[in-house]
């Protein structure tokens, strides 16, 4: 049977930038194997299978990694959204519209609005409130990542893991050049995860130039090397950042750049609310840019 597959490029809005998503828009009739040998077969971070709601929303996203299916991700919502607005499946957008997905972490608000004349930009709304998980030592982290214990910056927060969603685990590295110098070493990942830690890591630096953090992601695990953007990473680190502000009560936002060091730039707009010391919503959200559509047999 032959199935559609649309492929784009998210969190940018330049062609071959920004992270690759395949989109299957009418995956019903694909069983669980199925759905995994196809994401193998596209080999991006994520791919996704859209199905008709079951809950009443507007459609169920089923997303799957090289390696195995997740809960919820990132730049696969905003990819999906775009994809499907683009071939009109939500009809003319002249202002704005909110879609919502139903996934195994839960719903997944997603609006769609135009900027800059005819494009479209998507920002989801997180399915989980934020949550806290271990800290662990910096020499524990910087083993898993090849750097030096020197390198990680304790001011904000120790490593930690932390979710809106999925599971990553954080760490502020002092400077550019550390963060470049990063490569997963698998003996400090089986390390994360005998002691039970999400061997998913973001790491990120301040910046002072036109984005206010620059990022790296590794899922060594799931099939992904690194990750180009991770709007749910980067969605978790909105939260956590807001968390540990002085303040009681107000809105942050953050332009991150990521993927730069594998030649895949990206911009992420992610930002956080935080009412009586309460972090208690998160967004991210950018453009995307179509590149090419297809069928694919399937047995």
């Amino acid at each position: 049977m032959r199935y559609r597959y649309y492929l784009c490029d998210v969190f940018t809005d330049t062609r071959f930038g920004g992270n690759q998503l395949a989109v299957v828009p009418e995956a019903t009739g694909l069983s669980d194997w199925q759905m995994q040998q196809i994401a193998r077969e596209f080999n991006f971070s994520e791919t996704t299978f859209v199905f008709p709601a079951e809950a009443g929303h507007t459609r169920r996203v089923r997303i799957f990694t090289p390696a195995i299916e997740v809960p919820f991700a990132g730049h696969p919502n905003i990819g999906t959204a775009f994809a499907l607005a683009t071939e009109g499946a939500f009809g003319a957008i002249d202002g704005s519209i909110t879609v919502t997905f139903e996934e195994q972490a839960g719903l997944v608000p997603v609006t769609i609005r135009r900027r800059n004349g005819e494009v479209l930009w998507c920002e989801l709304s997180a399915p989980k409130a934020l949550s806290l998980g271990k800290t662990i030592p910096p020499p524990t982290l910087a083993a898993a990542v090849s750097l030096a214990a020197e390198d990680i910056v304790i001011r904000t927060h120790l490593p930690q893991v932390a979710s809106v969603g999925l599971p990553f685990l954080f760490a502020e590295l002092r400077d550019r050049a550390a963060l470049a110098r990063a490569r997963v070493d698998m003996g400090g990942i089986d390390t994360l995860v005998a002691a039970g830690i999400s061997p998913d890591i973001l790491l990120y630096i301040r910046s002072d130039d036109e984005f206010d953090l620059r990022a790296r992601m590794f899922a060594p695990l799931d099939g992904v090397p690194e990750d180009p953007a991770t709007g749910s990473a980067n969605c978790a680190l909105a939260g956590l950042l807001a968390h540990y502000t002085g303040t009681a009560d107000g809105s942050f936002h953050w332009r991150i750049a990521q993927g730069v060091e594998m030649g895949r730039p990206s911009v992420l707009e992610a930002r956080s609310e935080k009412r009586a010391g309460t972090v208690v919503a998160t967004w991210v959200g950018g453009f995307c840019v179509l590149v090419s559509e297809g069928q694919m047999e399937v047995d």
